[in-house]
C-alpha cells in the first residue's frame, strides 16, 4: 500500500470516492504518463495531446462547475489532493505545474470575468483543447505584486499593453494569458486583471532554461503595443489585486500538498533503496542509523500532511487565514527539501546520476521554495497579519 494511501484510509477527511479517483487516475499515469515523462524531460514541454487525453479522463475538470465542461457535484478540494498525489508519482514536478496550469490560469476568469468570458474560455481549457496560463511575476520583481509595472493604458475602444513578464509555466504553449497589469496609479490599487490572446500582435515569448520542471515550458512574455479590447477586462478596472490574493490562497495550498506528494515519492525511492542494497554484510535498512533517518522523514511527513488537509477543510468551509495558507507552504518546502536531501544520502551515489527520482525532485526543491511566494514573504506575510506591522 503507498503512503498516501494508508493516510487516506485513516483520515476522516476521505472514503471510497477518493480512492476511486486515486485509481483512476493511477491508471492513467501508468498508461499515458510514466512511459514517456522521461523524453518529454528532454524535450523540454508535455505534448498538447497530453491535455485532451487528461480532459478526456476527467483530470482537468475535477472540481470545476459543470456548466463549464467541468465536474463538481460530489466533489471537493480532497478529490483534488488526491488527484495530486497520483500526478506526482513519476517523481516529475513539471508534469502538475505544466498540465494543470489552468488551476491558477483560470479560477480569476471563473470568480469576476463576465458571462461572455466564461464560455468564451473555460469550456476549451476543461476539454484540453486550449492552454490558459497565469501571467503575475515581472523581471524587475516577483513577490511584491502590488509593485508590477506592465501597463494598460486606455486609448479610445481599446486598451495598449506595454512590459514583460517572467517565469511563466506554460508560458511557450499558452494560447491565453490571465495577466495583471496596472490600469491606475501605484500600488496595489491600480492593479487589474485582463485575458489577453497569445496569438495578438506585439506578444512574443522567449523560452526559458531551468533547474528542474524541465517538461514544463516556462517562458518570459513580453508586450509591445499590445490592443486589447475593455471586454477582456478580468473584474472591474483597477480591482484585480483581490482577484490575484485570493488566487494565491488556493495555489499555496495546492502547493504545499504537492511538495508532500513529492516527498512522499522521494521516500519511497529511498526505503526500496535501502532494503535491497546490502553494506557491510547486510541491507542498508537494517542499520540503526538508515531506520532512524527513514522514521523521521515520516514524522516530518505526516505532521505537514495534517496541517495541509486541516487547512483544506477550513478552505472548503471558507474559514482559512492568508496567515495560515503562507506559513504552511513554508512548512511544506522546508519539508521537502529535508526529505529530499536525506533521501539522497541513503541512494549515496545513485542519487547524483540522471535517471532516479530523488535526483530529480532534489533539483525541484528550490523551485517550490520560491514560486508562489518565497519562504521570506511568506513568513513576513503571516508575521504581519499575527502580530501587526505595515501592510
Amino acid at each position: 500500500m503507498r503512503m498516501f494511501e494508508a493516510w487516506r484510509a485513516r483520515s476522516p477527511f476521505y472514503d471510497e470516492t477518493h480512492e476511486a479517483v486515486a485509481q483512476s487516475v493511477r491508471r492513467f499515469v501508468e498508461r499515458e504518463v510514466a512511459p514517456h515523462i522521461d523524453q518529454w524531460e528532454r524535450e523540454g514541454e508535455l505534448p498538447r495531446d497530453l491535455h485532451r487525453k487528461a480532459a478526456q479522463a476527467g483530470i482537468l475538470g475535477l472540481g470545476y462547475p459543470e456548466e463549464y465542461g467541468g465536474t463538481s457535484e460530489g466533489f471537493d478540494i480532497f478529490h483534488n489532493l488526491t488527484q495530486s498525489e497520483e500526478l506526482a508519482a513519476p517523481g516529475a514536478g513539471g508534469l502538475g505545474a505544466s498540465l494543470m496550469t489552468h488551476g491558477i490560469g483560470l479560477p480569476p476568469i471563473l470568480a469576476l470575468g463576465s458571462e461572455e468570458m466564461k464560455r468564451r474560455v473555460a469550456p476549451p481549457v476543461l476539454a484540453g483543447e486550449k492552454i490558459i496560463a497565469l501571467a503575475i511575476t515581472e523581471p524587475s520583481g516577483g513577490s511584491d505584486v502590488a509593485a508590477i509595472r506592465t501597463r494598460a493604458e486606455r486609448r479610445g475602444n481599446h486598451y495598449v499593453v506595454n512590459g514583460a513578464k517572467m517565469f511563466i509555466t506554460s508560458g511557450m504553449r499558452a494560447d491565453w494569458f490571465t495577466v495583471a497589469v496596472r490600469t491606475g496609479g501605484p500600488g496595489m490599487g491600480g492593479i487589474s486583471l485582463m485575458l489577453i490572446e497569445a496569438d495578438r500582435p506585439g506578444v512574443s515569448r522567449t523560452r526559458l532554461e531551468k533547474m528542474g520542471w524541465h517538461c514544463s515550458d516556462t517562458a518570459a512574455i513580453h508586450f509591445q503595443d499590445v490592443e486589447v479590447p475593455p471586454e477582456n477586462l478580468i473584474g472591474p478596472e483597477n480591482g484585480g489585486f483581490l482577484g490575484i490574493m485570493r488566487n494565491f490562497n488556493s495555489e499555496r495550498l495546492g502547493m504545499a500538498h504537492g511538495c508532500m506528494a513529492m516527498a512522499r515519492v522521494a521516500l519511497a525511492e529511498a526505503v526500496e533503496w535501502a532494503q535491497g542494497r546490502e553494506t557491510f554484510g547486510r541491507p542498508l535498512v537494517q542499520h540503526q542509523a538508515i531506520r532512524i533517518k527513514l522514521a523521521d522523514l515520516v514524522r516530518q511527513i505526516e505532521a505537514t500532511q495534517a496541517w495541509i488537509d486541516l487547512l483544506a477543510d477550513q478552505h472548503r468551509k471558507g474559514t482559512g487565514q492568508p496567515a495560515s495558507y503562507a506559513m504552511l507552504k513554508v512548512q511544506a518546502t522546508r519539508t521537502l527539501e529535508n526529505v529530499a536531501r536525506e533521501a539522497a544520502q541513503v541512494l549515496g551515489g545513485a542519487s547524483y546520476i540522471r535517471g532516479s527520482k530523488v535526483e530529480r525532485i532534489y533539483r525541484e526543491v528550490r523551485v517550490n521554495a520560491i514560486g508562489g511566494g518565497s519562504e521570506e514573504i511568506m513568513l513576513d506575510l503571516a508575521g504581519r497579519q499575527l502580530f501587526g506591522g505595515r501592510h
